[in-house]
C-alpha cells in the first residue's frame, strides 16, 4: 500500500471485505486471528464481535501490515488489547511451523532434485539450521515470554523476568533466512527448474517481509504494552 495512505481510514464501521481488499496481507492477518472469510456486508466490528476480538488491537496490527513504517501513538498502544496481540503472536508462530516452513521445504526440495549429492546438502543444510533456529525462538517465546505476559496481566508476574530481559535477548530469525536466499539466488545450479527456483524465493521473500512484520509487533507493541504495565505496578 502507498505510504501516502491515510493508517488512520482503517476503521471498525468499515466492511470487513473492504478492509481486506487494501492489501492481500491482510489475508494472512485475519485468518491468523481466527476470523472466517465469506464477510458478506458485515463490518470489522461485527466480524471481530464474532470471535471475540477487540476491532481496534485488529487493525492496529492489519495498519502494521499494510503501511511501511508504520508507528502506533502511545494513546493506541494503552487501549490495545494484550491477550489479542499475543493470540495473533501465537498464531503467527503455528502458521509459521505448520504450514510456511513445510511448504518452503517441499519446494525446495523439489528444486534440488536435480543436483549432485554434495549441493544437496550444503543448500538443505542451510535450510535445516534455519528452521532449527526458528523453532528455538518461538518455543523460547510460548514457554518463557507468553507465559510471563499472561501472569502479568492476572497481577502475578515473575520477578526474576522483565519484558526489557526479551527485548535485549530477542534474536534476529531473518538472518539465516538472508543467508538460504543468497544461496539461491546467486549458486543455485543452472539444471534445476527455473520455475521451481522462483518458487522457493518466492516462498523465502514472502516469510521475510512477513517475519519482520511479525518482529516489530514483538518489539514495538508487545514489549511496550507489557514493560508499561511492569511499571504501573
Amino acid at each position: 500500500m502507498s505510504n501516502s495512505a491515510n493508517p488512520h481510514l482503517m476503521s471498525p464501521a468499515m466492511k470487513m471485505a473492504d478492509l481486506m481488499d487494501l492489501d492481500f496481507a491482510l489475508l494472512g492477518v485475519a485468518s491468523r486471528m481466527g476470523l472466517t472469510f465469506g464477510f458478506g456486508e458485515a463490518t470489522v466490528a461485527e466480524e471481530c464481535g464474532k470471535k471475540d476480538i477487540d476491532p481496534e488491537t485488529f487493525l492496529l496490527i492489519c495498519r502494521v501490515y499494510a503501511f511501511e513504517g508504520y508507528r502506533p501513538s502511545r494513546e493506541t498502544l494503552e487501549n490495545a488489547n494484550l491477550q489479542d496481540i499475543v493470540k495473533y503472536l501465537h498464531q503467527s508462530h503455528s502458521y509459521y511451523m505448520e504450514v510456511v516452513v513445510p511448504e518452503l521445504a517441499h519446494a525446495l526440495e523439489q528444486t534440488i532434485e536435480p543436483c549432485e549429492e554434495r549441493q544437496k546438502k550444503v543448500i538443505w543444510k542451510f535450510f535445516a539450521d534455519y528452521k532449527e533456529e526458528l523453532s528455538k525462538h518461538f518455543a523460547y517465546e510460548e514457554g518463557t515470554v507468553f507465559p510471563y505476559v499472561e501472569a502479568v496481566l492476572g497481577a502475578q508476574k515473575d520477578k526474576q523476568f522483565t519484558i526489557g530481559e526479551y527485548e535485549e535477548n530477542h534474536s534476529n530469525v531473518e538472518e539465516k533466512l538472508a543467508d538460504l536466499k543468497n544461496l539461491i539466488m546467486k549458486y543455485i545450479p543452472h539444471q534445476c527448474g527455473q520455475q521451481d527456483v522462483y518458487r522457493v524465493l518466492f516462498y523465502i521473500y514472502t516469510l521475510e517481509e512477513d517475519l519482520g512484520k511479525h518482529t516489530f509487533i514483538e518489539d514495538g507493541i508487545l514489549v511496550p504494552m507489557v514493560g508499561r504495565m511492569e511499571s504501573h505496578e
